[in-house]
């Protein structure tokens, strides 16, 4: 009977390790899912800033470039702030929003557009994304 009572002590250790594994692993699946959707969704931000920039730049060429491409990344910034459910990247996505509507305004007016903030906003998405 002694190798039975062995067995089962292994086995509850076994499973003792596994309860205390899995939360921890957990964890880490959710940060490290957390810093995968973050990175995509900094990739495709940064990609609509891009075209912002380069919209605003080529405005002679086409005055509505600047119009749709805010619209884009309004359209993503709005997508990330409902999925999102961290406080720093929320706040992050608002900073970019705001940003995003003082351009608007801009482009509405025809005034040349500061894009050193929306730039600033998007660092900080950077860094509550990676913090």
């Amino acid at each position: 009977m002694q190798p039975a009572l062995s067995i089962n002590r292994s086995t509850a250790l076994a499973a003792a390790a596994l309860v205390l594994i899995l939360p921890l692993s957990a964890v880490s699946c959710s940060a490290a899912q957390k810093a995968i959707d973050c990175g995509n969704t900094a990739l495709r931000i940064s990609t609509d800033i891009t075209q912002v920039g380069t919209a605003f730049n080529n405005a002679d060429n086409d005055p509505a470039a600047a119009g749709r491409a805010l619209q884009q990344l309004k359209t993503d910034l709005d997508q990330l702030g409902r999925n999102s459910g961290d406080a720093d990247v929320s706040k992050a996505v608002t900073d970019l929003q705001n940003q995003v509507t003082a351009l608007q305004k801009a482009a509405d007016t025809n005034q040349a557009p500061d894009l050193k903030p929306l730039g600033d906003a998007a660092a900080k998405l950077t860094k509550a994304c990676t913090g």
